[in-house]
């Protein structure tokens, strides 16, 4: 996140004393990724954020790998996904490899028993149905239905939802996920040309630092397990903070596209990057203007990725028989394009009103039990002349 922002007190010099109004002194942490070289940010806490009072057992959080070996185009119809009322038993891994996990989840009631961090990978939430406030020891955003939220490993949350009917579709990154890096000049700043700016984020808000001893239940994620530590003081006693890594908000709907002449190819949707993958935003657009012009994308070898499309909302132009929720996988190694009549109906067309969220993984992606479970088991045969 090139971007440098700060909430609350923060001392005139890093790593100097920070005294406390009424005696004693705040204590400081270093918050970065990639040793000391990546992005940091400096917090100031009441308490010591190292006072672990407590450790339990262990969750198991594995996914069960069904299928390691996928050669089958896929739609996975996501809202046959139960809900349930945790919000970590409703996280619902359907593909994975060693760079990502992609899931879906469909919590009912808000994160008030513990806190969670996942400390191995970014998390990348997209906020399909629903609304509420994502609380970190960074700040509060609050979100709502369109809303992506990157939040650092490392970072300590809560997700408070104002309703029950919830639906998430999340990406865990095992490398840091940025802004695309032909969107920024050498400084970080976004280009002129980049789809959406700095001020299309939303920052974290500043809320009252909260002073608090007791027992503090954190699950941790790491290595397949949710390690359950019990702190001594409230993660979010954090008078101020600066820098670079924090979590933030970026609503689908400031996505501006990229249009042109003739049919433009998916990377000028992309919105994040991060090692071996990226996401792209399709979002409503003029179609492309040369007088002869084919709106529908053009067939295309996935030669080097695998695609995954998360279907949002709108009409899906370039599909046939696709819904809200539904999920989309065409592996890499062999072609895909528009179903049959989708080219022909673009033809002529000015524009498209479609909303969906891409995945392109550029290792092969294993496939879970949940995933198989809701896989309708006939896509794969969508493209055949009727």
């Amino acid at each position: 996140m090139p971007l440098y922002h700060k909430l609350g007190k923060i001392p005139n010099k890093r790593h100097t004393t920070f005294k406390k109004p009424n005696g004693g002194y705040y204590y400081e942490q270093l918050f970065g990724t990639e040793g000391f070289t990546g992005m940091s940010s400096l917090l100031y806490h009441i308490h010591r954020p190292t006072m672990i009072s407590n450790i339990l057992n262990p969750l198991n959080a594995t996914p069960k790998i069904a299928l390691e070996r996928n050669m089958t185009p896929r739609k996975l119809i996501s809202f046959e996904v139960p809900p349930k009322n945790d919000f970590l038993k409703s996280r619902t891994v359907l593909m994975l490899n060693n760079d990502v996990h992609i899931g879906v989840a469909a919590p009912c009631h808000s994160m008030t028993d513990y806190f969670y961090k996942n400390a191995e990978a970014d998390e990348l939430l997209f906020i399909h149905r629903g609304s509420g406030t994502l609380k970190t020891l960074f700040g509060s955003i609050p979100f709502e239905y369109g809303d992506y939220l990157l939040i650092p490993r490392g970072v300590i949350y809560q997700l408070e939802f104002d309703g029950k009917d919830n639906r998430i579709f999340f990406l865990e990154s095992f490398s840091p996920i940025y802004t695309p890096k032909r969107y920024r000049n050498e400084f970080g700043q976004m280009l002129e040309h980049a789809p959406f700016c700095e001020r299309d984020f939303k920052l974290p808000e500043a809320q009252e630092p909260i002073d608090d001893k007791g027992e503090f239940l954190i699950k941790i994620k790491k290595q397949g397990l949710l390690h359950q530590m019990v702190y001594a003081s409230h993660p979010f006693d954090v008078v101020g903070w600066d820098g670079y890594n924090y979590p933030y908000g970026f609503s689908i709907f400031n996505f501006e596209p990229i249009t042109g002449r003739v049919h433009q190819p998916p990377p000028v949707h992309q919105t994040f990057q991060a090692h071996n993958f990226v996401v792209c935003s399709f979002c409503p657009r003029l179609y492309d203007y040369h007088p002869e012009a084919i709106p529908a994308p053009y067939n295309h070898s996935n030669i080097d990725s695998d695609e995954v499309l998360y279907y949002v909302d709108g009409d899906f132009m370039s599909r046939n028989d696709i819904s809200k929720g539904h999920i989309s996988l065409h592996p890499g190694g062999i072609p895909h394009g528009p179903h049959p009549g989708a080219m022909e109906r673009s033809i002529g067309k000015k524009s498209t009103e479609e909303y969906a969220v891409m995945v392109d993984p550029f290792k092969p992606l294993m496939l879970t039990e949940a995933a198989l479970k809701i896989d309708d088991g006939m896509y794969f045969q969508s493209w055949l002349d009727h």
